[in-house]
């Protein structure tokens, strides 16, 4: 069996990984006869936010690793062990974790760096020419880590955004969110996903194009 990483970035759409993208890409993947493997890196959250009020909730602390459990049924492995679970592709789901754990996309824009294990991880499965899918807000990882090959990648219709992308040297494509982007050449996926929603219906039509393409790749 064929097997998955998917990196998260906590647990909630405000601070950590889309719990509903993060879903619906496990149950894709095993719909698809994928096994999948939930790894974080095991780091402090930037903060953590209220999902009901939508505030930061002063002086808590949570751990991204620790957080990501809890989509996984606990079953999640530190992503500095990466290199010894011999996977065969990678997908990261959005959220603002990816921009905020995962990243500093979200605070310095164009200008942002990967967390490195995060980074090592995108450019290592990159160079061995195995199938990296990134959905909804992940794909400006990709633009920021492979930005020098100029990849095809997804990001909703939002101009800024999308201008940040090509910024950072990837190609900006306006993609459905019912469809998925396929850079056939590097072997890169996109998805837009609740860049765009409007409903869990319409995202999960995205994701599950996006992991039957991942599939065709393997």
């Amino acid at each position: 069996m064929k097997k998955t990483g998917i990196i998260l970035s906590g647990c909630g759409f405000l601070d950590g990984s889309e719990i509903h993208e993060a879903v619906l890409t496990l149950l894709a993947l095993d719909r698809a006869g994928i096994e999948a493997i939930v790894l974080a890196p095991d780091i402090p959250q930037i903060h953590v936010v209220n999902h009901r009020t939508g505030e930061v909730a002063q002086g808590e602390m949570r751990n991204v690793l620790d957080e990501s459990a809890r989509i996984s049924r606990g079953a999640v492995t530190d992503l500095a062990q990466i290199d010894t679970l011999n996977l065969d592709a990678l997908i990261l789901p959005g959220g603002y974790g990816a921009a905020k754990n995962l990243s500093d996309y979200g605070f310095k824009g164009a200008e942002c760096s990967v967390n490195p294990d995060v980074a090592r991880a995108i450019r290592s499965f990159h160079q061995a020419d195995k199938p990296i899918g990134f959905i909804c807000i992940a794909p400006a990882l990709a633009a920021q880590v492979l930005g020098a090959e100029h990849p095809l990648l997804t990001i909703g219709n939002d101009p800024s955004t999308a201008k940040d992308l090509e910024t950072m040297g990837a190609r900006h494509v306006d993609c459905p969110v019912w469809n998925a982007i396929v850079w056939n050449k590097g072997k890169i996926l996109s998805t837009p996903a609740y860049m765009l929603g409007p409903s869990i219906a319409e995202v999960a039509k995205g994701i599950d194009r996006l992991v039957e393409e991942l599939a065709r790749l393997l």
